[in-house]
């Protein structure tokens, strides 16, 4: 069987994960022992910490050592869901020699040529140069740009700017105050009043501005820098946003889609 790999399981990974799985490709991801997703009611990633997550109508189960439970990688993906892999140095590449690898990893760092004869690499974003780290790049700068497939060249370098939502921009993103190790205060898709505390780091508090749905959180007891994204607050008010792949992260898929299909026929890679 031919298998699309995809390295990381956070917000944009998992949407094409997501996406690829709906298309009828068979899908593994591969992550870290203690994956950073903030969306993670909405992220495969979670299943590394629950043993077994559903994202939408998508189900993962995590498998740990992949080089000793290849079987059960199998048996997973035959059973119509997506295993999670506990790959922190990438054997899976080597193991299970996929078809095509997506790296959704998002380092924003430019990475080493990364060779693997008869795959197609997909970067996803910035630290992606096409014709030399990767085969094909897929832009995820928000704008008209996210989703574009560049056969050549590099992608956009991240503003890290924030989405805007309701109005609201950089007031919806939490931040860790300073330095040390999270305590939570709520929940995944609550509903948070303004003045509500919903985090704790070091002492410092974060400190709900507006009314609305928690819909990211990290894991409590995680440590994090000054200044690095631990939370999102959406005006939204609606908690089932909390259990859906983003927008943004279809709009990458499509371009994944595109890129694979400029290069593969998808239809015999289905049924490889």
């Amino acid at each position: 069987m031919s298998f699309v790999l995809v390295r990381g399981g956070g917000d944009l990974a998992s949407g094409v994960a997501l996406r690829l799985h709906e298309y009828g490709l068979p899908v593994i991801i591969s992550e870290l022992p203690m994956p950073v997703a903030v969306h993670r009611k909405g992220c495969f990633a979670d299943a590394v910490y629950a043993g077994r997550t559903q994202v939408e109508d998508c189900v993962a189960c995590r498998v740990d050592d992949p080089i000793e439970n290849s079987s059960l990688v199998a048996r997973i993906i035959a059973g119509g869901a997506i295993p999670v892999l506990v790959d922190p140095v990438g054997e899976a590449v080597e193991l299970f020699h996929p078809k095509v690898v997506v790296d959704g990893r998002m380092l924003s760092r430019h990475l080493a040529p990364q060779p693997h004869p008869g795959q197609l690499l997909i970067g996803l974003g910035p630290g992606f140069v096409a014709g030399e780290n990767c085969d094909v790049v897929v832009e995820t700068t928000c704008g008209n740009p996210m989703g574009s497939v560049l056969s050549k060249g590099a992608a956009q370098c991240n503003t890290s700017e924030s989405q805007t939502t309701d109005g609201r921009r950089d007031e919806c993103v939490l931040r860790a105050p300073a330095d040390g190790r999270v305590k939570t205060y709520a929940h995944i898709g609550d509903h948070i009043a303004t003045g509500e505390t919903i985090a704790e780091v070091d002492g410092h508090f974060v400190i709900a501005t507006f009314n609305g749905i928690l819909r990211g959180l990290i894991y409590p007891g995680m440590m994090v820098k000054k200044g690095m994204k631990i939370g999102d607050l959406d005006p939204r008010d609606d908690p089932r946003l909390c259990f859906h792949v983003s927008d943004e992260s279809r709009v990458v898929a499509e371009g994944v889609l595109e890129a694979i299909q400029s290069k593969l026929d998808l239809q015999e890679l289905k049924r490889q």
